[in-house]
Order: structure tokens, then sequence, then C-alpha cells
């Protein structure tokens, strides 16, 4: 069921990093601060680190996304990093019928000469991890047809992707290429997304990859689980007449109002929420990542 309307949330993601002999020093770049959208407005959003950083900066990055760094020099064996959000989602319904007005290949020709050329460049070419190879070309053919309409088309894109693909975490990592999903059939959030974005891009449709959270429910008859949510990924295409459309193929739908943006860009390498380089002489290191989506009123 989709859901639709304002909503509100409060959202808490804690990144700890564990290790079994003293870091030295820690050099970290992310983006874990929700953003303002057409559809989401960011009320209060704090930062708390432990130990306390050296030096801190922000600012917002090509894409308009908060861009976080912390340098921490500091002796500690734990590193613990939490954003606490609260904010306000309003996602309007997708009208597929007014998509409909356009086939895959009048939008593409109709977003070529009103589109500024960056913005085709940036999310119609290949990028690190979305390589436009003969079978990411192969597998969006069958679906992006171009004369099929737009609206029927991206259904058909998601559905397709969730039908074909088995969410398995631990199938694939962040080094996992888009031909190597297309052989094991498996993976998760970030793989399926991937592929979104290769498929669109492949017939010309510019497609970007977007990070955030979607509110989830526990089984029923059970209680939600601190920290049991996590960080989600999704696709968003440029379309003629209706801006920018969400659709999430890892759940087989368009995105609503449960789904929280925290970035944008090509890929997964231009919004990760947390990377760094770590100065120590530990041989082992644990990382544990908790996500909460709390729902207000």
């Amino acid at each position: 069921m989709q859901h639709y309307g304002r909503r509100r949330y409060d959202v808490h993601h804690l990144t700890r990093y564990s290790y079994d002999d003293v870091v030295e020093a820690v050099y970290n770049r992310g983006f874990l601060r929700p953003r303002d959208t057409e559809g989401q407005i960011v009320l209060s959003s704090e930062l708390l680190v432990s130990p306390e950083p050296d030096a801190t900066s922000e600012h917002l990055d090509y894409f308009g996304n908060h861009s976080t760094y912390l340098e921490t020099r500091n002796l500690h064996t734990e590193l613990a990093v939490t954003c606490r959000s609260t904010v306000e989602v309003d996602w309007p319904p997708p009208d597929v019928e007014s998509l409909n007005r356009h086939t895959v290949a009048a939008a593409v020709g109709e977003l070529t000469d009103q589109t500024d050329p960056v913005v085709l460049a940036d999310f119609t070419l290949p990028s690190p991890q979305v390589a436009l190879d003969v079978g990411v070309r192969r597998y969006a053919a069958d679906i992006l047809l171009p004369e099929r309409p737009l609206g029927e088309a991206l259904v058909a894109l998601f559905r397709s992707i969730h039908a074909d693909f088995s969410y398995r975490p631990g199938a694939t990592s962040v080094r996992t290429t888009l031909d190597e999903l297309l052989h094991l059939r498996q993976g998760v959030c970030q793989d399926f997304a991937h592929l979104a974005v290769g498929c669109l891009r492949s017939v010309g449709l510019p497609a970007r990859y977007v990070s955030g959270y979607l509110e989830t429910a526990p089984p029923p008859g059970r209680e939600k689980l601190q920290g049991a949510d996590a960080t989600h990924a999704w696709v968003s295409v440029l379309t003629p007449s209706d801006g920018w459309v969400d659709l999430d193929p890892t759940n087989d739908q368009f995105a609503d109002s449960r789904y929280i943006v925290t970035a944008w860009g090509r890929d997964f390498t231009d919004v990760s929420p947390l990377r760094g380089v770590v100065y120590t002489e530990a041989e082992s290191s644990e990382l544990v990542v908790e996500v909460d989506i709390i729902p207000l009123g």
C-alpha cells in the first residue's frame, strides 16, 4: 500500500567504529544530514561525534547535498558519529497517465531539447559504478522500448528488477559491477538502484541515484526493534512534464511519503554516508550502523 500526504519523522543514524588497538587519527567525509527537496523539509538536524573531532566543516556539494568533513586526531579505540534529524515529508503521487502522454523516445527527444546540457551530461553518461555495457543495454532494451508509453515503461522497469533479482544481503559488495549483478541475479537496494539508473541512462533518460531512508514496519504482532531500520537507495528519473520521478525497484513501487532523502548523485560513490582514512596499527575493527525512523504524530 502506498502512503501519500504529509508525514513527520525523527531520524537517528548511528555509525560506530571499534578497533583492537589505538587509532592515532581518522579523516572522514560523509553525507548524513537530510536535504531539503520539493517534497521534504528538514526542520532540524544535529551531528554528535565522540570523541570530539579536532576539526569539522560543512558545505553544499556539487549536487546540493550536505557534505560533512570530520578530522579526529585524539587517540581512541572507538569512534561514534550520530546524526539526529527531524523532517517533514510530503511526496506527491505520480501521475502515470500524464507520463503516458509521452513515449520513451519522445521523452528522450524533449528532454534533450529542454534540459541543461550539464544536467544531461551528469545523469545520462556512465559513472564510476554505472557502466553502460552490453548487458545493461540488453536488459533495458526489452523494457524501455522506444514506442512504449513512458509511465508504463517506468512501472515495468521497477517491476522487472523486483521480479528478476532476489534481495540477499551479503551477496554483493560496494565494488560489485552491473555485469556481475546481471550474472548473480541477487543483491541489495544499492545494486538494484544502480541497475535501474543504468537502464534509464542507456536509452537516454537522465537518472540519478538517491540515498536516504524508508520507514519500515515490524511483522504483525511484534514491536519495532531499536536500530532495526537501515539506509536505503532508489532511483530518480527526469521526465518532460512531471519533473523528477522517484521509483524503488527493491520494493516494487514509486517513492511515497515514507521515503526520506539524504543525498543524490550519479551513483553511490557520490553519496556514501561516511568514508575516510584511518591511521592505526589495529589488526581488526568492527562497524555497527543503527538507524531509527520514528514517525511523529
